[in-house]
């Protein structure tokens, strides 16, 4: 992929040139460590780091351009220096333009909500590669072109890997987009140059208030993706909600498209009939569009039964059997209520749920197939929304029985600060119920481990696919799974 440096001039509001413009771009990136011969390098200003200190770096390392706001005194030899406003705007116009839009040419799926999004998503890209189409995945644990698997670092990618990873889809012959949408994408305009096809919404729970400062501004970011929908050029769009969500209706109102609505009431499009949720299986009955679907699930939780409904409401119009095959011998995402086997005498459950609301749907599962006692061992991130921590705590101890606190991902934060804030909902102890505060992640995992009871269930929390630890200076490999086998190695 290239472009001419004049092209990407034509398309920049307000913009000033200092250089030559006879020049043939071919990349462009925000990072001055990515930066090859012939790149564009954009000049972001961050709270902690400002671009334009790595000019003369980019220059060395062969860019031929920089969208900057400042302009040096001497600028670098060789360097053309594109000035505008607000490098964040400029970057969100030429990234898309220099990929050709790949999102406006590719049935784009979009999955906005507080949990839920990777399962949905990743039973879509099943349903639809069954049907014979070439998916690509983005989401919270990698990025799947086909087969092909990347590490993705945020759960949407920022504007240029965004649309760069989209424009491989494209090379590879992708028809369709499955996309997790977080709301700091939207609300950063991450997905600029994207024009989604299908949309859903499938919860909005207390989450990111650090950044979103309030539930209604959370809410207001996620619904950017359903305002907007009825935007651009494409026909046939779809709106999805999840009509047991309070802020499903508020979001329809704003919607200006067709709209498909699942949950528990029979006015719903899709709808529960029967389930039943079992240990390592669910018996679930579906009214859907197509017709009544009698599945037997590999995944269980109640939690499960509305990601399969929100999947099965964004299979574009696939075939009744094609979604059941599929639903039927899906087995579920790393780290989403992953049973971990050990050779242990109890059940030991692994879950990335790190919110109130995440927590509570997998304890009140975790629950539902404990014979003994339920254990719980979870903390909270640091550099995060410090408010939802002893709202967590009051839910691990009102669900389980042995509630053991722990370091999540701290971050810059002292983890005994955090603890201390989960610990706050942890005073009153009902009789027959236990708390310990274990700041070292390895050693609470340990202790539950080690003091579990036959039939007990041990709920290992807020991590789940996570094979890192990230802390105040350093990252380390961590691994719940890992841990647990570990222990039983040594054992």
């Amino acid at each position: 992929m290239q472009k001419l440096l004049e092209e990407i001039v034509a398309v920049l509001p307000e913009v000033q040139v200092v250089g030559d413009c006879d020049k043939i771009i071919k990349d462009i990136t925000a990072d001055s460590r990515e930066v090859r011969e012939g790149s564009l390098f954009i000049c972001l200003k961050g709270a902690h780091v400002d671009g334009h200190k790595y000019l003369e770096q980019a220059a060395a390392s062969g860019a031929g351009a920089a969208l900057v706001e400042d302009v040096p005194e001497v600028c670098p030899d060789g360097l053309t220096l594109l000035k505008v406003a607000d490098t964040r705007l400029g970057m969100e116009v030429i990234a898309p333009f220099f990929y050709d839009y790949p999102g406006k040419t590719m049935r784009m799926i979009g999955v906005t909500g507080t949990n839920g999004k990777t399962t949905t998503t990743n039973i879509v890209r099943a349903i639809l590669r069954k049907a014979g189409f070439k998916v690509g995945l983005i989401g919270t644990i990698n990025i799947m072109i086909e087969d092909e698997a990347i590490v993705a670092h945020n759960t949407t990618p920022d504007v240029v890997d965004l649309q760069r990873a989209l424009y491989r889809m494209k090379e590879a012959g992708c028809e369709y987009v499955v996309m997790e949408v977080s709301s700091h994408a939207l609300a950063l305009n991450r997905v600029a140059g994207c024009e989604y096809d299908t949309a859903a919404l499938t919860n909005i729970t207390q989450d990111h208030l650090d950044f979103h400062k309030t539930l209604e501004n959370y809410r207001d970011a996620k619904g950017l993706l359903f305002e907007h929908l009825h935007e651009g050029k494409k026909e046939n769009k779809t709106a999805v909600f999840n009509m047991d969500d309070a802020s499903s209706p508020i979001l329809c109102d704003r919607t200006k498209t067709r709209i498909l609505t699942y949950g528990e009431g029979r006015n719903n499009d899709i709808y529960p009939l029967f389930f039943k949720v079992e240990a390592k299986q669910m018996r679930l009955q579906l009214h859907t569009p197509v017709g009544e679907m009698d599945l037997l699930l590999k995944i269980t939780g109640e939690f499960n039964v509305y990601n399969v409904m929100a999947a099965i409401a964004l299979a574009e119009q696939i075939d009744k059997k094609t979604i059941v095959d599929v639903l039927n011998g899906f087995d579920g995402v790393p780290g989403r209520f992953q049973l971990v086997e050990a050779g242990q005498p109890y059940t030991v459950i692994v879950d990335y749920a790190h919110t109130p609301d995440g927590l509570e749907n997998v304890l009140k599962t975790a629950r539902s197939i404990t014979e003994g006692k339920l254990w719980v061992v979870f903390g909270c991130g640091g550099d995060r929304d410090n408010k939802k921590r002893p709202i967590m705590g009051r839910i691990a101890l009102e669900l389980a029985d042995r509630v053991v606190v722990t370091s999540d991902n701290p971050r810059t934060e002292d983890p005994a600060v955090i603890i201390d804030e989960i610990a706050e909902a942890l005073k009153d102890v009902p009789e027959g119920k236990s708390v310990e505060l274990i700041a070292e992640r390895r050693d609470a995992i340990y202790h539950a481990l080690s003091e579990a009871a036959a039939n007990d269930v041990i709920m290992i929390a807020g991590k789940g696919h996570e094979n890192y630890q990230i802390l105040a200076d350093k990252t380390i490999h961590f691994d719940d799974r890992e841990v647990v086998q570990e222990y039983w190695k040594k054992r």
